[in-house]
């Protein structure tokens, strides 16, 4: 990626550009062999970007590979345009990677966002590879039906009349999460693929993984939600 020169307006200009690449059709290898979770924290205050990836069996959940990259910050942190401060850094940590994952599961949104290119979005066209966004919150939409507090149940995210993802209860009694897909994934089936990989957490394996390891909420800043 070329150096942040400060031209919100280019950056979001972009970010419709690239949101037309999005693939929103299942284009991911059956049956899956490696799946990965990638996340990104940050270290120094804020100055140093620490991007984290654990790559699995899709099968047994076992971790193959787990590797970390640390790079300056580039850009000051901008709602909307998380995308831009992070992805350097995961493309260090993709590269990293014995092997390249059939499925990448993002800590943050796909397509749920204003200009339809979250992290995931973002990541799967820059890389190929297809991905899924799992975030924590809401960052544009909202649901239009209760959700059920059943393990598994998911409703429609909408952003007035088009849906932009759903509304997960991964597990009972906790906040849902929200899952959108990245790339090269269906509407229909992110919801699938993600609970495929929840164990006895809220989080799926890849990245409730990445997450820990990129964190490292005992020295340095999580990520901002975005």
């Amino acid at each position: 990626m070329p150096p942040w020169d400060g031209d919100v307006r280019a950056a979001r200009a972009l970010q419709a550009e690239l949101a037309q690449q999005v693939v929103l059709r299942d284009a991911f290898p059956k049956p899956l062999r490696r799946i990965a979770g990638f996340d990104v924290g940050f270290e120094d205050d804020g100055a140093t970007t620490r991007a984290a990836a654990v790559l699995l069996d899709a099968d047994t959940l076992e971790v193959l590979d787990q590797q970390v990259a640390r790079l300056p910050t580039r850009m000051p942190y901008i709602p909307g345009l998380l995308s831009f401060r992070e992805l350097p850094a995961l493309l260090d940590t993709l590269a990293l990677l014995q092997h390249a994952p059939d499925l990448a599961f993002i800590d943050g949104h796909g397509i749920a966002h204003p200009r339809r290119l979250g992290i995931a979005a973002h990541f799967g066209v820059a890389t190929g590879l297809p991905c899924i966004g799992v975030a924590k919150k809401i960052l544009v939409g909202a649901p239009r039906m209760a959700l059920h507090d059943m393990r598994g149940a998911f409703t429609p995210l909408r952003d007035g009349r088009e849906q932009i993802g759903w509304l997960l209860r991964s597990k009972p009694g906790c906040l849902p999460l929200i899952v959108s897909p990245g790339h090269k994934v269906a509407m229909p089936s992110a919801p699938e693929l993600v609970m495929r990989y929840v164990t006895k957490y809220r989080l799926p394996e890849p990245t409730r993984l990445a997450d820990r390891l990129a964190s490292r909420r005992d020295r340095g800043h999580a990520r901002d939600e975005d």
